[in-house]
């Protein structure tokens, strides 16, 4: 790899910034300068720094993002987007929301830069759970339950089989609830058309991962190798 790709997917610069840096004696491969940005490097074995600094390579990032309310899941818009919760470089290194979340839905957000890997988790064939704890006015029973595992026309589809699980006494107002689409607006209509409102939305798991409860609202975190793998395991790949 070209070092200086190396440096701007590592997020630390544009690659017009690293070919000035680079230039400028700024970066060490292996303890040594160097100032050619074309010059070539293993990026599972060099050492690189920058002023000194140890500069971390990933082939593609994956992050846990707890999405607070009021932000758009986009890489941009006229309004704030979620990319502004998270530091300026992953832009740099082309990460974007896996998905969207609804302006005013909450809670698990995956962020990457795997284009692949985020077509496949969001690709109806691959039926890739999506868990949400919701509220609802009015009060649903049993038999909109069954109505909304069994599927509800919502005007341009009528929904796949869903799971949903009803909080304390019926009629309830709280729950969970696990698709494996995702229509704009999708469970907002699904309630809807069983005679009821959704109130509040968290996305609580995805793709057999469940939100950090350790994250505030706002905050985020790497995916450790372990749920990775588990994201590629949900893709229908081999971990």
């Amino acid at each position: 790899m070209r070092l200086d790709k190396y440096l701007g997917q590592s997020g630390v610069a544009t690659r017009s910034e690293a070919t000035k840096f680079i230039r400028a004696r700024r970066v060490c491969v292996d303890g040594a300068v160097v100032r050619d940005p074309a010059v070539h490097i293993d990026p599972d074995t060099a050492s690189v720094t920058l002023d000194g600094q140890v500069v971390v390579w990933r082939e593609f990032t994956y992050v846990m993002l707890n999405k607070p309310t009021g932000y758009v899941s986009s890489t941009e818009d006229r309004g704030p987007t979620v990319m502004e919760l998270l530091p300026p470089q992953f832009v740099r290194m082309g990460l974007f929301p896996c998905g969207r979340l609804d302006i005013d839905t909450v809670g698990f957000l995956l962020v990457t830069n795997d284009g692949v890997l985020g077509h496949e988790l969001l690709s109806p064939k691959h039926h890739v759970d999506k868990t949400y704890r919701f509220r609802c006015d009015p009060p649903i029973g049993e038999e909109q339950r069954r109505q909304l595992c069994a599927g509800v026309d919502i005007g341009d589809i009528v929904t796949a089989p869903a799971e949903v699980v009803l909080y304390g006494d019926l009629p309830a107002c709280e729950g969970e609830i696990t698709i494996r689409e995702g229509k704009f607006h999708q469970i907002k209509r699904m309630f809807h058309a069983v005679g009821s409102e959704i109130t509040y939305l968290e996305r609580i798991r995805f793709g057999g991962l469940s939100l950090d409860t350790s994250l505030e609202c706002g905050e985020w975190r790497y995916l450790t190798p372990e749920e990775e793998a588990v994201l590629r395991r949900s893709a229908g790949r081999n971990a």
